[in-house]
């Protein structure tokens, strides 16, 4: 049967476009390999009052309790999560540090979180996967997926999410400024490091704010100035605050005594409104320091920082 000349025409088109739609189609074929898919973010499941503004709730099949405490009016509030130290729990954290007065008052929602037992930990203590060991908790995740739901059930501020964090709380602070500056704009470190596994994988570039209060005399915080971090596997804690700084675009701006005991100096990033902050105390342990030994108010100046974020 002979090709009719409308068919030997469609046929001559085909082959002159083939190679066209060849190219067209490999392209199209690395667009759609270079953009992966965002993985999804597991959500909080069973969420429970237990008493009052006591609430309980599973992720990733790990139990945790959370207390809410809201400011008077809750509509488009920051928030800020408040993180333990080892073997501690959100009940002794408030209990012992009382953000929340300084707080609420100002306008801002703050929650105290409990940790969970790392299966790895044969002491079976409440903490946070801070990056240290092997540990399998996926607590970068939790903590993401609680500010998001505390965001949506409570009409907070979804750009004005915080963390501080005290000794292991603080080392998490490091890891959510690290993996999870898209959803926390700003934390607090009291007596943290920076661990080793969040230190070597550090991006060159961050767009959060940082504040590190640090004790003179804490052993647990390594330190070029007295010579522990020579003896740490874990970054000193001044190269960690120049990692922060620097990868922030942040330049000294002040450097000020808070009181006789602490010094302060301030970095900004004037062009994206971003603050890192280091707190040297002088005569400081690995402790939130108190006021009649400090001089200043830890919760007061903590405060002053969030502000600063406006």
């Amino acid at each position: 049967m002979k090709m009719s000349t409308v068919s030997k025409f469609k046929s001559r088109i085909s082959l002159l476009l083939c190679p066209f739609l060849l190219i067209s189609g490999l392209i199209s074929g690395c667009n759609r390999e270079k953009i992966a898919p965002k993985p999804v973010l597991p959500a909080l499941n069973d969420v429970s009052l237990v008493s009052e503004n006591r609430y309980s709730c599973t992720f990733d099949s790990i139990k945790h309790d959370f207390i809410v405490d809201l400011p008077d009016n809750a509509e488009n509030a920051p928030l800020v999560l408040m993180l333990h130290g080892y073997g501690h729990n959100a009940e002794s954290f408030r209990t012992s540090v009382q953000f929340e007065k300084t707080a609420n008052p100002a306008g801002y929602a703050v929650v105290y979180v409990t940790g969970a037992s790392d299966p790895e930990d044969r002491t079976s203590s409440l903490g946070w996967n801070a990056g240290a060991g092997t540990g399998k908790n996926r607590d970068t995740e939790f903590l993401t997926a609680l500010a998001k739901y505390l965001q949506k059930e409570y009409s907070l501020d979804s750009s004005r999410t915080y963390a501080a964090g005290f000794s292991n709380g603080a080392f998490m602070t490091h890891r959510l400024a690290a993996e999870a500056g898209d959803t926390f704009s700003a934390v607090v470190s009291v007596a943290g490091i920076m661990t080793d596994s969040v230190w070597e994988t550090r991006k060159s570039g961050n767009k959060v704010s940082f504040f590190q209060i640090t004790g003179a005399k804490d052993d647990v915080v390594p330190k070029n100035s007295d010579g522990t971090a020579k003896h740490s596997k874990y970054p000193a804690v001044e190269d960690v605050m120049a990692y922060w700084a620097e990868s922030n675009g942040a330049e000294l701006t002040v450097e000020t005594e808070v009181s006789s005991q602490a010094v302060l100096k301030k970095y900004e990033n004037k062009d994206k409104n971003i603050q890192v902050w280091d707190l040297l105390v002088k005569n400081g342990g690995h402790e939130w320091p108190k006021e009649k030994f400090s001089g200043f108010n830890t919760n007061a100046l903590i405060l002053e920082f969030f502000e600063a974020q406006k």
